[in-house]
């Protein structure tokens, strides 16, 4: 994207609370760079004849948006898959929608109406900057994530968290759509210090595991810890912290020697940080 690119000047926690404090700041001029404009702009001009999900899939530039404004941008081409989740809406329990794991499809069907009683939403008068101003986060924060994911990863949390937290089954339920939503699970599964291969479990155990890490960190099994902002931050420092010593692990040249001096600065950076938590 041409214009302003988010400055992240360092890696970890504290690049992430240098990129909190300017945030905003680097939100507003980001969002006058000229593609981001042009694509609001068509958006907003043609979105309104898009009446079937027919339309806004074979629609591109305007699917880009759609996608965008709901973190599915890398799906813009799996325009059968896209389509299915449009057509089928949400009305019923077992439409492709609400099937789905990854629970962003069913708010995209529910949001656009296609597939449901009512119908295509796309011409009310609220219905432009419901999605737009969605979009135009999702977009700042891709382009944080093109510095540095982690900083991406620890915005989606942000911004999300409190859905969960607030869930009437935060103890429940809940985690399973922290499950089913890719950066969530990437903040969790690194903060607990899960392994790639945590995600062949059975999705039960693998919530009862989720729920055990919890209590073990915030005294609380329930997602409703994350109510405090104290306990979001924390989540958030332990999150850098097992990053950045699995990276350091990652980069270990052969060799005992080498090996022990990285696991001892490894295990100081989690001492200091840990003892902040």
């Amino acid at each position: 994207m041409n214009g302003f690119q988010p400055i992240v000047p360092q890696t970890g926690y504290v690049g992430w609370r240098f990129l909190e404090r300017t945030a905003e700041t680097q939100r507003l001029t980001f969002e006058k760079s000229p593609e981001l404009l042009r694509d609001l702009e068509y958006f907003k001009e043609n979105i309104s004849k898009a009446t079937t999900a027919e339309d806004l899939v074979n629609d591109r530039r305007l699917l880009k948006v759609a996608l965008g404004a709901f973190g599915l941008g890398d799906d813009l081409n799996k325009r059968a898959y896209v389509l299915k989740a449009l057509v089928e809406g949400t009305d019923a329990d077992d439409s492709f929608a609400n099937r789905m794991v990854d629970k962003r499809y069913q708010d995209l069907s529910k949001a656009f109406g296609y597939g449901n009683q009512f119908g295509a939403r796309v011409a009310r008068s609220d219905f432009v900057e419901s999605i737009i101003a969605p979009y135009k986060v999702q977009k700042f924060e891709i382009a944080v994530g093109e510095s540095d994911s982690s900083m991406r990863f620890a915005m989606v949390f942000i911004r999300e968290i409190g859905e969960f937290a607030n869930s009437d089954n935060a103890d429940g339920s809940a985690w399973f759509k922290v499950m089913g939503n890719p950066p969530l699970r990437k903040i969790f599964e690194t903060a607990f210090g899960l392994p790639i291969s945590f995600g062949l479990l059975d999705v039960d155990k693998q919530r009862d595991i989720f729920r055990e890490k919890s209590r073990q960190l915030f005294g609380d099994s329930s997602l409703a810890v994350f109510k405090e902002s104290e306990n979001v931050d924390k989540m958030l420092r332990t999150f850098f912290v097992r990053k950045q010593i699995s990276e350091n692990y990652g980069a270990n040249v052969p060799g005992s020697t080498a090996l022990t001096l990285l696991r001892n600065s490894a295990a100081g950076m989690a001492s200091f940080f840990q003892s902040r938590l």
